[in-house]
């Protein structure tokens, strides 16, 4: 087949891009990358999103990927690419397909490098730096030297990030994405995980006996499940079973938290009291698709010999592993099974009850963290809020008080609870709200926001109609916590290094184009909120709370 002279590799990758159902490329631009750029920019398919941050639009491609199974961002070599790690490190740790984009110097670039000992701009001087950094980090690294090789390593890269759900880097040298090459054939699917049959029976068997055997089972739900599109399989397996299931922090609203059988988020001692009752009572966990992170230590350490755990990495009953059972088909095959089984479904517990909505609090009570919360959670539940919004949290108390929040709907919490990067949501919020079309009310420490308060600005660029909460207390509350808890005492003193500046955050909205408000009071925030239901435009508000107001979650978890 002849060659298009104007169908280039950008062409290409933009092409399988479309295919895979990315229709956003969030930017940073920068010369080397201006050949992909430019037919970014012609494209009708697919449209440049320009972020004024490097990382805040690695974020963004994560928040988009969260809701769309892949996202994609474009940066200059080296100073924007290295920027951008740390958002690219979370999105790989929690299972984001993030395509990073970029280029380096061109062959004429190289022979001049190599003729004459000239440093080029934004280089270290190792032409294979991209590669050495980025391959630890994602599950495909490519270089693209050459036209006619270019489309091979581009689908061999897409197809890892869809069958792992990690990212991938592309660097090609500058003058290849304007090159000429093939178009692309067929389309890209994911290559299923291997499976050994007599592997997957055993723990089904196994698994199957445990769980009739056990007293008080349960199961818990990980990210993996929404990462994969798990979700109804999950459900199926959940309702034969009759088991009542809880969710990691990370996956927190993978299933609708209205479904009967659901107990609540486990966050560890940061979990609502009940929840973590039901938890430590249990004698059998079903953990399917989890990643236990350090905040389930305390899980692990009691309770390891009786979890199953199911998930991309490893399948194992207790302390009996299983080579190569792939995550789907152990599903489908133990919903299978108890389904034929005369033990199940269990009955169903009772359900803890939802708490009243909130009226005791006479309007003139300072706002802390969980009032805050409460009021912003039983506000959503009576407008129903969340149907339509995504809460948004980055590593902050108001993360695991969020945790507590019960009855919200499927995929209506997003938060960085695995990788912890303060700054996340903020910029986040802006792939959540194109990627998932979804109003983002994100909720943020004063400490995260600052580190990424820019990306406001391309929230009001975008015309998005996003909530920023900034818990104002001008400390590193969380840090502080674990560092000394003491300090939160009446007494106490924080550490230097955890206080933080103060900032004029309603001159800073108006700086960006957003509205600005603050509020400090039950009365306050409840009129705000009324407000906020009929304002399209992009909000900043600063919620003012006491320096010492410590969240009982952040309490708990760190005493």
């Amino acid at each position: 087949m002849a060659i298009r002279r104007d169908f280039t590799v950008a062409d290409y990758l933009l092409a399988r891009l479309v295919q895979l159902g990315v229709h956003k490329v969030f930017q940073v631009p920068g010369d080397y990358v201006s050949g992909f750029m430019n037919a970014l920019e012609k494209s009708s398919d697919i449209q440049p999103v320009g972020e004024v941050n490097e990382m805040s639009a690695a974020y963004a491609a994560d928040g988009y990927a969260r809701y769309t199974g892949i996202g994609a961002v474009s940066l200059q070599y080296g100073v924007g690419t290295f920027s951008a790690v740390n958002a690219i490190a979370g999105a790989y740790v929690e299972r984001n397909a993030v395509v990073v984009i970029s280029a380096s110097p061109s062959a004429k670039n190289r022979h001049i490098i190599w003729s004459e000992d000239v440093l080029f701009h934004h280089s270290t001087g190792d032409l294979d730096v991209g590669r050495k950094v980025f391959e630890n980090i994602t599950v495909a690294c490519e270089l693209l030297d050459d036209s006619r090789t270019a489309p091979a390593l581009i689908d061999r890269a897409l197809v890892a990030a869809i069958s792992q759900r990690q990212p991938i880097y592309l660097e090609a040298w500058k003058n290849v994405w304007g090159e000429p090459c093939e178009e692309p054939l067929g389309e890209l699917s994911a290559v299923p995980a291997a499976c050994d049959q007599p592997s997957l029976d055993a723990a089904v068997e196994t698994s199957v006996q445990r769980l009739r055997e056990a007293k008080k089972p349960l199961i818990m739900l990980g990210i993996e499940i929404a990462r994969f599109g798990l979700q109804k399989q999950a459900l199926h397996l959940i309702e034969a079973s009759g088991l009542s299931f809880t969710t990691s922090l990370e996956a927190k609203t993978v299933l609708d938290e209205n479904h009967p059988q659901f107990i609540g988020t486990y966050a560890g001692t940061a979990s609502r009291l009940w929840t973590q009752e039901l938890v430590d009572q249990t004698d059998c966990i079903l953990a399917i698709g989890v990643i236990f992170t350090d905040d389930y230590l305390q899980l692990l350490e009691k309770d390891f010999g009786q979890i199953i755990l199911v998930n991309t990495q490893l399948a194992r009953t207790g302390l009996q592993y299983y080579p190569h059972v792939p995550l789907p088909q152990y599903l489908t095959a133990l919903t299978s099974a108890l389904g034929l089984d005369k033990d199940f479904p269990l009955p169903l517990r009772p359900r803890e009850p939802l708490s009243p909505l909130l009226h005791a609090a006479s309007s003139d009570t300072p706002l802390g963290y969980e009032l805050f919360l409460d009021t912003l959670a039983d506000f959503a539940r009576e407008q129903r809020l969340w149907d339509n919004s995504a809460l948004i949290l980055g590593e902050s108390s108001a993360l695991y008080a969020a945790s507590n929040i019960m009855g919200m709907p499927e995929n209506s919490f997003v938060a960085d609870a695995i990788w912890g990067s303060l700054g996340h949501e903020t910029g986040c919020a802006l792939g959540v709200a194109m990627g998932g079309q979804r109003r983002p009310l994100v909720v943020a420490g004063d400490g995260g926001f600052m580190m990424m308060c820019q990306s406001l600005s391309t929230l009001v660029r975008n015309r998005l109609n996003a909530v920023v909460f900034v818990m104002s207390n001008e400390v590193y509350a969380i840090e502080q916590a674990f560092v000394d808890i003491n300090a939160f005492k009446e007494h106490g003193k924080f550490a230097p290094f955890d206080i933080l500046p103060s900032w004029d955050y309603l001159a800073l909205a108006k700086g960006f184009g957003a509205k600005g408000y603050k509020v400090s009071t039950l009365g306050e925030l409840r009129e705000l909120l009324l407000k906020l239901l009929v304002i399209d435009e992009t909000v900043l508000v600063q919620v003012v709370i006491p320096q010492k107001d410590l969240a009982p979650q952040i309490k708990r978890l760190a005493s």
